[in-house]
């Protein structure tokens, strides 16, 4: 690759969208946000650590299958950040090794289930979209996999996957014990009473902490062949006028269209300090400049990584041996493609290994007699189940940045949950998708020939 496509990458829009989200999560430390979310989270769950940690999984995987698995990182990452702190100052245990798993459990346990979460959705994961679109323009005539017929075809897998990821990180990769700790109930109460009612500044942050949340949710939602999110409606009423008020296409937005938008007004809302009464804004270039550049720097490395395996053909490669090794049981088609695709997404950008792959193993399929969706839709599902290495997934890469996970137990959790993930993706879509949506897995059907 030339030095111009190797650099290309670094500026690709999910960079963006982490400085951004970065940006946002930045202010909240700055004003103390965090630690009243953190508290209260703490109040509701109880002081177990084992329960944290599944409270805050809960909350992952749930926003996560509306808005992408790397918003929800950077949204939920500074809360748990808080959580740590306040436990080990309040605890006095924060040089205990009980204490450095909870912390690494927490932030493996977020990372890991804004992954698994997108899973349930067409729209909670890239990879997921990246199928839906290679579908139709490999397929013109394949049937449409309803919003309503994936969720009911992969939530299941996603109820089943959240509490066994649970179990391995508290119990057996990084063990919290059983007991509650010893920050108390009232000890909670009274360190909340003494931040106050929630004003000025902290209340502002937490505005445009929730509307980028809104904005983030909202940008598309698809309900049958209409988008009805906002960025569409925008670009209808736009075309209704004629164009006259202002172009818009709703494709110039994303993500990261909305992170960098709100950073940019962090900068601009002037407030008042609380106490001091100083006039300030919501963010200024001192806070700013402690972002974790270097997992930016990550991030693009990822990226042009991936472009570099596609333009030296090693992602084809991979795809024709996969290819050419004749077997065509379906079990274990699925569970060799599970493999395949959760190993090598650990390397490359999921997404990028997704666009790639996917009209490869539907050629695949052609030759071996086979469904294409056999192929392509456990592929997809694995492309977001890679969790041993920092750049196999964004959500990795940005809990890996928070200093709190070792390279070591990362790839010693994630290669416990790969091959769990590998065995729970074959079965449930052997066993429950299949049959949901109608995958004959013993012929190629009508609209793929």
């Amino acid at each position: 690759m030339t030095i111009q496509d190797a650099a290309a990458p670094y500026a690709n829009s999910n960079v963006f969208l982490f400085m951004g989200g970065f940006m946002i999560a930045l202010a909240i430390e700055r004003w103390g946000l965090h630690r009243r979310i953190a508290l209260h989270i703490v109040r509701i769950v109880g002081t177990s650590r084992a329960t944290i940690v599944l409270g805050f999984m809960a909350a992952s995987a749930l926003l996560s299958m509306w808005i992408s698995n790397t918003a929800t990182t950077l949204m939920m990452i500074p809360i748990g950040l808080a959580i740590i702190s306040a436990i080990g100052d309040l605890g006095h245990e924060a040089d205990t090794k009980r204490h450095k798993n909870f912390a690494a459990a927490l932030m493996l346990g977020i990372a890991y289930a804004a992954s698994i979460g997108g899973v349930a959705t067409p729209i909670g994961t890239p990879p997921n979209i990246s199928f839906r679109g290679q579908l139709a323009r490999l397929f013109p005539l394949a049937p449409e996999i309803s919003f309503g017929q994936w969720m009911v075809a992969f939530l299941p897998l996603v109820l089943v996957f959240l509490p066994v990821v649970w179990v391995v990180l508290v119990r057996i990769t990084c063990p919290v014990g059983t007991g509650r700790m010893a920050v108390g109930r009232d000890v909670i109460r009274k360190d909340l009473h003494g931040l106050g009612p929630i004003r000025g500044p902290e209340a502002c942050v937490l505005a445009i902490f929730l509307l980028t949340a809104v904005l983030w949710m909202t940008r598309t939602i698809p309900l049958g062949d209409a988008n009805y999110g906002w960025s569409a409606l925008i670009e209808r009423w736009t075309s209704a006028g004629g164009g006259r008020v202002f172009p818009f296409n709703a494709k110039y937005v994303n993500d990261a269209t909305v992170a960098m938008g709100m950073a940019v007004l962090l900068f601009i809302i002037p407030v008042r300090s609380v106490g001091s009464g100083v006039r300030t804004t919501l963010m200024n270039w001192t806070t700013a400049q402690r972002l974790p550049w270097g997992i930016l720097l990550l991030f693009g490395g990822g990226f042009s990584l991936a472009a570099g395996l596609r333009s030296s053909g090693m992602s084809t490669w991979c795809g024709q041996v996969f290819a050419g090794l004749g077997v065509t049981d379906p079990l274990y088609v699925v569970g060799a493609n599970c493999l395949m695709m959760t190993f090598l997404t650990e390397v490359t950008s999921n997404t990028a290994t997704t666009e790639v792959m996917l009209p490869i193993l539907a050629g695949a399929s052609g030759a071996m007699g086979l469904n294409p969706l056999l192929l392509m839709l456990p592929a997809t599902i694995s492309a977001s189940c890679a969790f041993m290495m920092p750049v196999a997934t964004p959500p990795n890469a940005i809990v890996f940045g928070t200093g709190h996970v070792e390279m070591g137990r990362m790839v010693r959790s994630g290669l416990i949950i790969n091959l769990i993930g590998v065995v729970l993706v074959t079965a449930t879509f052997y066993l429950f998708v299949g049959p949901i949506l109608e995958i004959d897995a013993t012929s190629i059907p009508q609209w793929a020939q």
